[in-house]
């Protein structure tokens, strides 16, 4: 029998101006896919050029990680937004990475991809972008979530994501990140949830906020622990 395949992403490119967050060379040379800002919760030109020249070099897969309008809040904070007008920004976030580099998906960030778990309306208008910028781009979910089923509904790639530094409700939703406990940063136990993830068979990526305190150990020790178990390190198909 075939080894099961995994890909691992990160939220990448989350500085802005002379403001750094996160180790991105170091997560380039762990991840398989890169969830690059795109200036609307961070990131600025010269970081998403910088981040997916790196990408490149490293043969690690482009993604856009697309948000409300809110640098203050670092994308975290809920907001009213029209559809019309949501789905002409995330449409407009795609746009600009796609300057520095082929963009194979896409995925909400905080506030917005809670969002898209539980309101169709929005998960929508996020779809509208994607349809509306090619039919074959991907799109990142969690199983279950709105976004996942309008975006199946539409004909996109829907690609089921976890989170190995992130806590689950009984539900199966993230638990809130003002809740206790609700970030892992502890890389043995991100790890070994992370396997528990990966052999569940409901999602296909798994997540690293590069944002979590020592979020380069928690990758390695990760990508360590699904090896050991026999699990090979891919970008989706």
């Amino acid at each position: 029998m075939e080894s099961p395949l995994i890909d691992l992403n990160a939220d990448l490119g989350e500085g802005f101006g002379r403001w750094t967050l996160g180790d991105d060379e170091a997560l380039l040379d762990v991840v398989t896919s890169a969830n690059l800002a795109c200036g609307f919760h961070a990131g600025d030109p010269g970081i998403m050029r910088r981040v997916c020249r790196q990408a490149l070099l490293r043969g690690v897969r482009i993604g856009a990680q697309v948000s409300y309008r809110d640098l203050a809040g670092f994308g975290r904070r809920e907001m009213e937004v029209p559809a019309d007008e949501l789905a002409a920004e995330v449409l407009y976030q795609i746009g600009a990475l796609s300057a520095f580099g082929e963009v194979a998906y896409v995925k909400p960030h905080g506030a917005l991809y809670n969002r898209c778990m539980r309101d169709a309306v929005q998960a929508q208008a996020v779809v509208d972008a994607l349809v509306a910028w090619r039919q074959n781009i991907a799109v990142l979910a969690l199983p279950g979530s709105e976004l996942q089923r309008v975006a199946v509904a539409a004909g996109l790639v829907c690609v089921a994501e976890g989170y190995a530094d992130r806590a689950y409700t009984s539900a199966g939703r993230l638990l809130p990140r003002d809740q206790p406990g609700a970030v892992i940063e502890d890389a043995e136990e991100a790890a070994r949830s992370a396997l528990r993830l990966a052999q569940s068979g409901l999602v296909r990526t798994l997540c690293v906020h590069g944002d979590t305190p020592g979020a380069v150990q928690i990758a390695r020790r990760v990508r360590a622990h699904l090896q050991a178990a026999g699990i090979r390190i891919q970008a989706f198909a």
